[in-house]
C-alpha cells in the first residue's frame, strides 16, 4: 500500500515537474524574435534563437516575426499633377490615375512595435501610411513621371518617406513598389480614341508623302525616257544620214567607170 502511494506521489511530482519545466522553457526560431511580458507589462525582448526561460504561470511570450513582411495597398485613384501646373502654377486639375502598390518591412524593433501598434493592427497602419506617402508623392509628379520618366525615382520617395513614417512603430521599410499605374475605365477610352486619331492622322500624312514622293518619281522617270528617246532619235538620224551619204558615195564610184554597166 505504501509502494502504491509513494509511486503515486512520485507520478504527481513528476507531472508537476513537467508542467512547470514546459511552463518555463521555451524557443525562439531562427525566424522569430520574442517578447517576454509579465502581466501585461514587456520586461526583455529576445532577438537571438536558442532556448529561454521565463517565469512559469507569469511570464507570458510574444513572438514575433523577424523576416521581410510585405502589405499591400488596394487600387486607388490618385490625381496626379498636370504639365501645366508644374510649370505655370496654375490650378488646373491634373490627370487621375489608378494605382496599386505594395511594401516591404522588417520588424527591428519588438518593443516599439508591441507598444504602439502590435501584430494585429500592424498592416491596417502601414496601409494607411503607404496610401498616405502614395498619395504626397505621385500628387506632386506628373502623368509621364508616374508611367515612364520619373517611376524609380517616385517609388525611392514613397519608401523614404514611408520609412520615416513608420520608424515610430519600430518597423523599418526595405523597399516600395508601384504594381500597376493606369488611366481610370473612363479616361482610357478617351485617350484611346485620341491615341487612334493621331495615328490617322499621321498615317494619311504618310500616304500624302508617299503619293508626292510616287508622283515625282514618275515625273522623273518620264523626262528621263523622254530625253532617251529624243537621244536614240536624234543618233539614228545621224546614223541614217551617214549610210545615205555612203550609199550615194558608192553608187557615185560605180557610176563613174562605167555608166552601161551602172545602168545595167
Amino acid at each position: 500500500m505504501r509502494l502504491g502511494l509513494t509511486g503515486g506521489a512520485i507520478a504527481v511530482i513528476l507531472l508537476i515537474a513537467i508542467v512547470v519545466g514546459y511552463s518555463t522553457l521555451f524557443t525562439v526560431s531562427q525566424t522569430q524574435q520574442a517578447l517576454v511580458v509579465r502581466l501585461g507589462k514587456p520586461v526583455r525582448v529576445i532577438t537571438e534563437p536558442g532556448l529561454n526561460v521565463k517565469v512559469p504561470f507569469i511570464d507570458a511570450v510574444i513572438y514575433i516575426d523577424k523576416r521581410i513582411l510585405s502589405v499591400e495597398s488596394p487600387a486607388q485613384e490618385v490625381i496626379a499633377s498636370s504639365q501645366d501646373n508644374k510649370n505655370t502654377g496654375t490650378d488646373q486639375a491634373g490627370e487621375r490615375l489608378v494605382v496599386d502598390a505594395f511594401a516591404r518591412y522588417r520588424i527591428t524593433d519588438p518593443l516599439k512595435f508591441y507598444q504602439t501598434v502590435g501584430p494585429a493592427g500592424a498592416d491596417t497602419q502601414l496601409a494607411i501610411l503607404l496610401n498616405s506617402a502614395l498619395r504626397r508623392v505621385l500628387g506632386a509628379a506628373t502623368l509621364s513621371d508616374v508611367v515612364r520618366d520619373k517611376r524609380d525615382e517616385l517609388m525611392k520617395k514613397m519608401r523614404d518617406q514611408l520609412d520615416r513614417d513608420a520608424k515610430p512603430f519600430g518597423i523599418a521599410i526595405i523597399d516600395v513598389r508601384i504594381r500597376r499605374a493606369d488611366l481610370p475605365e473612363q479616361n482610357s477610352q478617351a485617350v484611346y480614341q485620341r491615341m487612334q486619331t493621331e495615328r490617322q492622322r499621321e498615317a494619311a500624312e504618310f500616304r500624302a508623302q508617299g503619293s508626292q514622293k510616287s508622283q515625282e518619281i514618275r515625273a522623273r522617270a518620264d523626262r528621263d525616257v523622254t530625253v532617251l528617246l529624243a537621244d536614240a532619235t536624234s543618233h539614228a538620224e545621224q546614223v541614217r544620214g551617214q549610210g545615205d551619204s555612203e550609199r550615194n558615195r558608192i553608187f557615185a564610184d560605180a557610176y563613174g567607170p562605167d555608166p552601161d554597166f551602172f545602168a545595167f
